[in-house]
């Protein structure tokens, strides 16, 4: 193929989308997500809502094709093939593997990720932030000082707080983890490390945690996680341990501390984002975007229950206190 015919066939394949529903053709969305099918319906809605918001009318003008592999991260690669085979006009992909699989299935069809767990630039998804190139762009949450602020606010809760065990899923990229090591040492904290890489493990990490002597425990991001907040943050307080998350439906549900982005605010801006590629923009050119409203819940009851008192300084941060 001659260089100029190749240039206008990547052009064509990054506009389709706009000339497909400027045809009258309903748009096809694929959503790649990793985690429980129970935690999927709120993610669909609000990254709906920013499609809509977006001026994409679902399901008038846009139909989604959801593939969820339920903590399953082997089903990733094969459900992306799916989606691709499916000639969808766009892939949301949420984490770091669904990204990296998304993007070994198709370098034409554009992908907007929802990535809280990663760099894009540092693992090769996008050239630049403010220019990504390529086929991928959407929101990324990577700030390692982050996690040092998780560990000064379980110190703040604990003050005789020693030893943290550091929860961590294995599908997502080790960038988190290796930031709150980081974190516990400038602390003085003793840290180990318990792989979760499947629903099947919960239960059991838990269990080791408490061998290793755990004062408190650190649950990192991955759509495994989050999406098993009630069932974590029911476990941390049955086994009396203090933890911290970054999803806000953690601490309502018996977790002691929630910090992070407002997740349900970062799928509808991917929504928003997917839109502006459905309407013809190409992903390439389209800024990374990072989450700009963030949560601080404390959980009063569970302190109560733990017989922590939280000082002044961590409550007058808190947006919600549970009580």
């Amino acid at each position: 193929m001659k260089r100029r015919e190749f240039s206008a066939f990547v052009g064509l394949a990054i506009c389709y989308p706009l000339l497909a529903h400027a045809q009258g053709r309903t748009l096809q969305v694929g959503f790649l997500y990793p985690g429980p099918h129970s935690a999927a319906p709120p993610r669909i809605a609000a990254f709906s809502s920013g499609l809509q918001s977006g001026g994409i009318r679902v399901p008038e003008q846009a139909e989604l094709f959801t593939r969820v592999t339920d903590g399953n991260p082997v089903l990733l690669a094969p459900m992306a093939a799916e989606l691709v085979a499916h000639r969808v006009d766009l892939i949301l992909a949420v984490s770091s593997a669904a990204v990296t699989a998304a993007r070994a299935a198709t370098s034409i069809i554009p992908i907007v990720a929802i990535d809280l767990e990663s760099d894009p630039v540092a693992n090769g998804f996008a050239s630049s932030h403010a220019r990504p190139g390529g086929n991928i762009t959407g929101v990324f949450f990577d700030f390692p000082d982050f996690g040092k602020k998780w560990l000064e606010a379980l110190k703040e809760a604990v003050p005789d707080l020693s030893n943290v065990v550091i929860f961590w899923d294995p599908a997502t990229t080790p960038m988190q983890r290796i930031a709150v090591e980081a974190g516990a040492s400038m602390l003085g904290l003793k840290s180990a490390v318990v792989e979760l890489p499947s629903p099947g493990n919960i239960e059991a990490a838990f269990t080791s945690a408490a061998k290793q002597g755990a004062g408190a425990l650190v649950m990192l991001s991955s759509p495994l996680i989050g999406g098993n907040s009630k069932l974590l943050g029911e476990l941390a307080l049955k086994h009396r341990l203090p933890a911290v998350s970054m999803f806000t439906d953690f601490a309502q549900h018996g977790g002691l501390i929630a910090y992070g982005p407002n997740l349900l605010a970062a799928y509808r801006r991917t929504g928003v984002v997917a839109s502006k590629i459905l309407h013809g923009a190409q992903a390439g050119e389209l800024p990374i975007e990072a989450p700009t409203k963030f949560e601080f819940v404390l959980n009063f009851k569970t302190a109560n229950l733990l017989g922590l008192t939280l000082p002044p300084s961590i409550v007058l941060r808190a947006d919600e206190v549970i009580d």
